[in-house]
């Protein structure tokens, strides 16, 4: 066969390494030798011995999931072989989480990662219900996270001098050591006018970086169940 199609920009190359790798801008492959999670229905591809099982969350994980609306519907996968990870071909990011850091991420940019890694649920600190309910999945480990956005996101770094604000709609996540709590950029009169739709940040202070996507209008997906 010939043609643009069959060129090597398209063509999957033999794995190097065994572990996550970024296959092409939307999409991650992961060579697997034991177990790895992955978003359930994000599997596009594989080949070797593998096998797929619905990951639960334990009662706790299922009543945040229910309350908070926030929660990964996990897969694991478990074998020998390699498998490729998609997101309605959003753009993919690894992230290498090292022992002692911990990273907070908006569960719907969740995409795959190492089984060494834990995640927790856990409310956005000076947010709760007044923020419309801020909920974001903790990461702790050693190990390799995927990541998925809508465009290419932007990194912020945050210093002590200089907080940063962001939409609540387009936050992807933030490393450790920073503090958060909602600001409030429009005065009273401005809202009774109308409002600018840019009334409540989410104010984040400390050392550190955090990741917004191009975008604060919240998707309309079908919810997966």
């Amino acid at each position: 066969m010939k043609g643009d199609l069959f060129s090597s920009l398209h063509v999957v190359r033999p794995a190097s390494a065994p572990g996550m790798t970024v296959e092409n801008a939307t999409c991650i492959r992961y060579v697997v030798d034991g177990e790895m999670h992955a978003r359930q229905g994000s599997m596009i591809a594989y080949r070797g011995g593998l096998q797929f099982e619905r990951k639960g969350q334990g009662v706790g994980g299922m009543l945040k999931r229910v309350v908070t609306g926030e929660g990964l519907p996990l897969m694991a996968v478990r074998g020998r072989g390699e498998a490729w990870f998609a997101q309605e071909a959003q753009n993919c990011f690894i992230v290498q989480v090292e022992p002692g850091d911990e990273f907070t991420v908006n569960g719907r940019n969740v995409l795959c990662f190492d089984s060494t890694l834990s995640y927790r649920i856990s409310t956005v600190k000076g947010a709760g219900i007044t923020g419309g309910g801020l909920f974001n999945s903790v990461f702790t480990g050693h190990g390799l996270l995927g990541l998925v956005c809508e465009g290419y996101p932007l990194v912020l770094p945050v210093s002590p001098q200089d907080p940063v604000y962001v939409d609540t709609d387009a936050i992807v996540g933030w490393t450790a050591n920073l503090a958060t709590s909602l600001h409030r950029s429009q005065s009273f009169g401005s809202m009774l006018r109308g409002g600018s739709g840019e009334a409540v940040q989410l104010m984040l202070q400390g050392e550190g970086y955090v990741i917004v996507r191009p975008s604060e209008t919240t998707p309309q997906k079908p919810q997966q169940h």
